[in-house]
């Protein structure tokens, strides 16, 4: 969805990390607050990525029991497994 403000959803999704460390650069982040004040949706997503760092930022290793952890770094390591041949396959072509 386009606004008026010439911002679309997916960008402002490319931007959330840089708008939520505060390194957006004034322009951009007026046209990322104006978008966040007409869409409900990127509002809500914002929000929910406030939330899960607050959250992650309060786990600590020991809190995890252990095969919730090992399940945990086995996600993580199947995903980069993944993303590391996506990207070698895509280099090859």
């Amino acid at each position: 969805m386009t606004y008026p403000i010439g911002m679309t959803c997916q960008q402002l999704v490319e931007l959330v990390t840089e708008y939520l460390e505060g390194t957006l650069p004034i322009e951009q982040r007026a046209r990322f607050e104006q978008h966040l004040a007409a869409c409900p949706g990127c509002a809500d997503y914002v929000q929910q990525m406030r939330l899960t760092i607050q959250t992650t930022g309060q786990l600590a290793e020991d809190a995890l029991e252990p095969r919730m952890r090992d399940a945990l770094l086995s996600v993580f390591r199947d995903w980069k497994r993944t993303a590391e041949s996506s990207s070698w396959s895509a280099s090859s072509c």
